[in-house]
């Protein structure tokens, strides 16, 4: 679904789109910019926040994809295309924020809007492996996913492969419905990192200004769950 369809059908949610990925570049600079769903995927506990803000803050300069990702990229808009005519879910490549916290990214990869306005998403992925169930970290993502478009439920869409080769005739595919559970720790989790690359940011600016670190980087202050920090541009 188009940025432009959107705007027809659900104007709010057109309101809070940031970046489309048909401009990479912005698409990328947006991104890095606030917390996506490939953020939170790794949000296990407390003690994954390191490891987040490591990764946030090494983007760009670290993995740029290989033979699996490129399988995915060229397999997503067939896979797309069969969500879209077997469930009326259109393709998207729209980035949106949340409705309070801005900072909240996500880009589904399908959206459909009902007469009520309800919010559905699709979310593809290609595998070399057969699943049982949806990988939690693929479900973290749907989670983050839903509380940045405030989507109803998620169609999580899978095609396995054997050597690139797609198996099976049709891909697989099973509905997560929202829960708040769940997106209410990864809001959490989420706010933590936030922190976490604020102080970093400031450790960083204050050692490019004096040419050596402080004695110690300034603790996050109390605040709210959504409250906004400035991430590094």
């Amino acid at each position: 679904m188009s940025p432009e369809a959107i705007a027809q059908l659900a104007p709010e949610l057109a309101s809070r789109i940031v970046a489309d990925s048909r401009d990479r570049v912005g698409w990328m600079r947006a991104r890095s910019r606030g917390i996506t769903a490939t953020d939170v995927a790794q949000l296990t506990s407390h003690t994954s926040i390191a490891r987040a803000a490591d990764a946030k803050l090494g983007a760009g300069r670290g993995f740029s994809g290989n033979a699996y990702t490129d399988h995915g990229r060229r397999r997503e808009p067939e896979i797309a295309a069969w969500v879209a005519a077997t469930h009326g879910i259109h393709p998207s490549s729209a980035l949106f924020h949340a409705v309070v916290e801005k900072r909240h990214l996500a880009t589904p990869d399908g959206i459909a809007v009902d007469a009520a306005g309800r919010v559905s998403l699709a979310e593809i992925k290609t595998t070399n492996k057969t699943w049982r169930s949806i990988p939690r970290t693929y479900l973290r993502q749907v989670w983050w996913q839903q509380h940045v478009l405030g989507a109803e439920r998620t169609l999580v869409v899978w095609e396995e492969h054997d050597g690139f080769v797609p198996v099976g005739d049709e891909p697989r595919c099973a509905w997560v419905d929202r829960d708040e559970r769940e997106i209410g720790q990864l809001v959490r989790l989420a706010t933590e990192l936030i922190d976490e690359l604020y102080r970093r940011t400031v450790l960083r600016h204050a050692q490019e200004r004096g040419g050596q670190a402080p004695a110690a980087a300034p603790a996050p202050r109390p605040r709210e769950p959504y409250r906004a920090l400035a991430l590094s541009d």
